[in-house]
């Protein structure tokens, strides 16, 4: 793995230097773009406004439009703007995990101790594993000021949790919400016992991206000329009234008669 970021975490007065790596990768399959006519490749051009030419990657700048004029800004920009930011991750507040609501987190990355940095880590991530708590702070990632949020991650490494800014989160009081009428109390106690029949502890291993490996499986068939037979997914029904308490009951015996197979 390719480390991201290189610096520190600001733990009170100590200092872990750290380095940042991405702990997710895709499942999905590369599919290429291509051209309908012909099926030729389809090529992305960095290309001038004026002269129409190709420009190279090292003659790419980047810049901020200002009264018609472009700011073009240099790597000592970007540190100059919170050099502090740049290198370390300084943990302003801790709070409980369960105080974060799942809204805000967006990206989860592995934290690795460097050199002379290995006792400090092992201290915040067994300090956070004994009191419950995880670590909030701001840091400067790939030109772009992020949250972070660290914690322990299966009692053997510090994982940071890149979260979303309150102001990224879009209002949703222009959707049409139903209004707060309570349920009526039996379809409530039935709709209870279907959530406490399926109840279990969670398992990420239960889930498995498997559109992909389906649709590879298409391809291959295509490969060998066969035809695809299409199979069509329901349709959802609009504005049809819905009989709450058969589905519920129909819901509630087949889950029974899931657990008893």
């Amino acid at each position: 793995m390719k480390a991201i970021w290189n610096g520190a975490i600001g733990f009170g007065l100590v200092n872990i230097p750290v380095k940042i790596y991405s702990a997710t990768e895709t499942s999905k399959l590369d599919l290429d773009m291509l051209d309908k006519s012909d099926f030729s490749n389809i090529r992305f051009k960095r290309v001038n406004e004026n002269t129409g030419k190709e420009v190279k990657w090292e003659n790419i700048v980047k810049g901020y439009l200002m009264d018609d004029k472009y700011i073009v800004l240099d790597e000592e920009d970007y540190e100059a703007a919170s050099p502090e930011k740049t290198k370390i991750l300084s943990i302003d507040q801790f709070v409980k995990e369960e105080e974060v609501d799942s809204v805000y987190f967006e990206t989860p990355y592995y934290l690795e101790p460097q050199k002379n940095g290995e006792n400090a880590y092992r201290l915040l991530l067994k300090a956070l594993e004994k009191t419950g708590m995880v670590g909030i702070g701001t840091f400067v990632l790939r030109e772009s000021e992020a949250i972070g949020m660290i914690r322990p991650y299966n009692n053997d490494i510090l994982i940071l949790n890149r979260l979303r800014f309150d102001q990224e989160i879009r209002d949703y009081s222009d959707l049409k919400i139903p209004a707060h009428k309570a349920p009526k109390p039996a379809e409530l106690k039935m709709a209870v016992n279907l959530i406490e029949q399926l109840s279990q502890e969670f398992d990420p291993a239960m889930y498995k991206d498997t559109y992909s490996d389906d649709l590879l499986k298409i391809i291959r068939q295509k490969a060998k000329g066969k035809n695809i037979k299409t199979r069509k997914a329901p349709a959802a029904k609009e504005g049809k009234v819905i009989d709450l308490m058969a589905q519920l009951k129909a819901s509630l015996n087949n889950s029974k008669s899931k657990s008893a197979s």
